[in-house]
Formats: C-alpha cells, sequence, structure tokens
C-alpha cells in the first residue's frame, strides 16, 4: 500500500503504541485517586503537557486536554460567544474552515449571531487586510485556521492577533491549527492568539485526544463539562491517561529531526508536483506552502472516482472535493474553480514516512486511470 493521506490521519509509530499500551496494562490508575498509583497518573498527565506545551512555547497550565480538534473547535467557539457576550454577537470567519468550525457556527447564527465568511481568492488565500476590513465594534470572536485543510494554503494568523491588537478589539481570536502544528510555526502565545484546537491523530498519535490552548488571561473562560473539576474545573471527567501519553510521545518523536523532516515532506510535495504536472491536463489547484499537502486536479475525471479507483491499485489519496452527490466540498467551491477543474480535485498529503516510490506509484496509477476512464462530459 502506498499512503498519501496524512492530511486526514497519520500512521502510529510503534514507539507510541508501544507507550500507549504500557500505560493501559501497567499505569492505569485514576489521576483523581490520592494513593500512590493515582498521584504517578496524575503526575504522568502533567509531564505529557509540559512536553506539548514546550513545542507550542506556552505555559503548561493553558493547555486543557480535549477528545479531538472537533470538540476543541466547539468549546473554543461557543465559549468564546459566551465569554464575550456583553460585547456583541458578530462574527468573523473564513469560507474555507473546516466543518468543527463553519457548523457550530451555523448554530450560532440560528441563535442570532451574525457571521461574516471571509472568501478566499481563486489559488485559496485569506489575508489579515480582509479581516480587519470585517472588524466591528460588536465583533466577539475572530476564528481563523492556521493551514487550510484542502489546499495547504498558510493563513495569516500571527498578523491577524498582531492587527487586533493593535486596534484594541475586544474580540477574541481562535484558530483551528490541527492541520499546522508540528507542520508550520505555530505559537499561540507570543502571537497572541486567545484559543488554538490541536489533534493528536494528524502527527502521530492516536485518535480520540485533542487539546485547546486556553490563554491564561481568559479567566472567565466556560467550562466544557461540570462534573468532578478535572482539567482545573475546564473539562470535567476521568483524564485519558494512555491517549495523553501517546500524544505527547508522538510530539517527542515529531519533534526530533524535525527541520530535516519538514524539509523531506516540502521535497516530496515539489517532486509531487512537478511529476504530476506531466500527466495530460493535470493542473495545480493551489499554491499553498505548507509542506504536507498538494492539491491537483485532473479536469473531467470525477474525484470520487479518481479515489476509488486508485484506492483498488494501492494507493491513498483524498478527493479534495469531498464529493457528496456531485457537489464540490465548501473550500473548492469558495475558490470559485471552473467546474471541471473543481471536480476533479484530488488532495495528496504527505508525512516523514513518505518515499519517491508512494509517489512514483501515484503517477503509474494516475496514468492508469486516465488511460482507462472515460472522462465526465
Amino acid at each position: 500500500m502506498h499512503y498519501l493521506d496524512h492530511a486526514a490521519t497519520t500512521p502510529v509509530p510503534k514507539a507510541v503504541a508501544d507507550r500507549m499500551y504500557d500505560i493501559l496494562t501497567g499505569q492505569f490508575g485514576n489521576p483523581s485517586a490520592q494513593y500512590p498509583m493515582g498521584r504517578d497518573a496524575a503526575a504522568l498527565v502533567e509531564d505529557c503537557r509540559a512536553t506539548i506545551a514546550a513545542v507550542l512555547r506556552c505555559k503548561a497550565a493553558a493547555l486543557v486536554f480535549t477528545s479531538c480538534g472537533t470538540e476543541s473547535n466547539n468549546w473554543a467557539i461557543r465559549s468564546a460567544v459566551w465569554h464575550s457576550r456583553h460585547t456583541g454577537k458578530h462574527i468573523i470567519t473564513t469560507a474555507v474552515e473546516h466543518s468543527a468550525v463553519l457548523e457550530p457556527l451555523k448554530a450560532l447564527a440560528q441563535e442570532g449571531y451574525e457571521v461574516t465568511y471571509l472568501k478566499p481568492d481563486n489559488r485559496g488565500s485569506i489575508t489579515a487586510r480582509q479581516v480587519f476590513d470585517a472588524l466591528r465594534e460588536d465583533t466577539v470572536l475572530v476564528s481563523v485556521m492556521l493551514v487550510n485543510n484542502e489546499t495547504g494554503c498558510i493563513f495569516p494568523v500571527e498578523e491577524i492577533a498582531r492587527g487586533l491588537r493593535e486596534r484594541k478589539s475586544r474580540a477574541l481570536l481562535h484558530c483551528d491549527a490541527v492541520q499546522g502544528f508540528l507542520k508550520v510555526p505555530c505559537a499561540p502565545a507570543d502571537w497572541g492568539v486567545d484559543l488554538m484546537s490541536l489533534s493528536a491523530h494528524k502527527i502521530g498519535g492516536p485518535k480520540g485526544i485533542g487539546a485547546l490552548y486556553v490563554n491564561p488571561s481568559l479567566r472567565s473562560f466556560r467550562p466544557l463539562l461540570y462534573g468532578g473539576g478535572q482539567e482545573r474545573g475546564l473539562r470535567s471527567g476521568t483524564e485519558a491517561t494512555a491517549q495523553i501519553a501517546g500524544f505527547a510521545k508522538a510530539v517527542e518523536l515529531r519533534m526530533d529531526h524535525l527541520t530535516e523532516k519538514l524539509a523531506h515532506m516540502a521535497a516530496l510535495k515539489a517532486y509531487c508536483r512537478t511529476k504530476l504536472l506531466t500527466i495530460p491536463g493535470m493542473e495545480t489547484v493551489s499554491d499553498g506552502t505548507a509542506p504536507h499537502i498538494l492539491c491537483m486536479s485532473l479536469p473531467g475525471y470525477p474525484s470520487a472516482n479518481i479515489v476509488t479507483d486508485l484506492g483498488e491499485q494501492g494507493v491513498c489519496i483524498s478527493a479534495g472535493s469531498a464529493c457528496h452527490k456531485g457537489k464540490a466540498s465548501h473550500v473548492i467551491t469558495a475558490m470559485g474553480l471552473p467546474k471541471r477543474t473543481a471536480a476533479g480535485v484530488i488532495r495528496i498529503s504527505f508525512g516523514p514516512e513518505t518515499t519517491r516510490e508512494d509517489i512514483d506509484a501515484l503517477f503509474e496509477a494516475l496514468k492508469s486511470h486516465q488511460a482507462n476512464r472515460f472522462p465526465m462530459l
């Protein structure tokens, strides 16, 4: 199998799985228990929190563990508007956010909030100026992702944070950094971001564990779950110690020679783009500069068919157009691409384990698909 869908999820290294197994079978104490096994589990959780926080260059206490990036996004958005409920009901976001951001905002719109959706250009880019032009006195939240999961475009979150401070805006800034963490620079405290969402399974960690950075200045931040008071009372429930340990171990492994790993992925992305562009009709959809995501299109060939056929040939990629009843994804739609281009969008994404042989296999599979499938009329 040739796996080229690292933006969807990543393989779990044996060292991560082994670490989780050790916790599950040997250090399974409840972190809230007062006997030694419980205190050891609590210390483990705090050590893991410190490991992840050090990479983000923030205080460990600012990091709260969640079950996934979707939970982090939903919690951040809901709590942010509650925190600023006396300021207004205007929210700014982009039209190309992940559904874990767009869906809770859609729900808030039904509750009386006004949401401004910033549209990207035809290459998928968003500018800080667009945010500032949309800013109002009653804006309570700005939510902008760090890296778009379909195009690989990096959004100017640091510049947005700086601009909000300069304008003395009362709006909180949330960043969905699920695709950006350990792929591009990511420092919420240094930048002045109020809330940042993370997920473990995008960097070699297990599914079922994420985190939310909460700016310590948000002293009235609303809890997600009420109960036993875990996670400083912000998210009650017994901590998932094995998943937390797996998250931290994945961070440690990814940080080892990270610069070389990112350069490797960027080089493979460039090699892949150059090679695929030799296929007749192939187009580059976006200039996204994240090192691990490449968005291409084979106009006239429906992406859902490409993904299915390549999967049967042992090559795993995704349809950037996430087809549903023939419709392109909201990201591709927002970019305003020609219909034939939009229908043929595919996303190839890379990890440290990806090889040139994987890309060569993709190239051959796409050529086979083109030779043996009728294009869409």
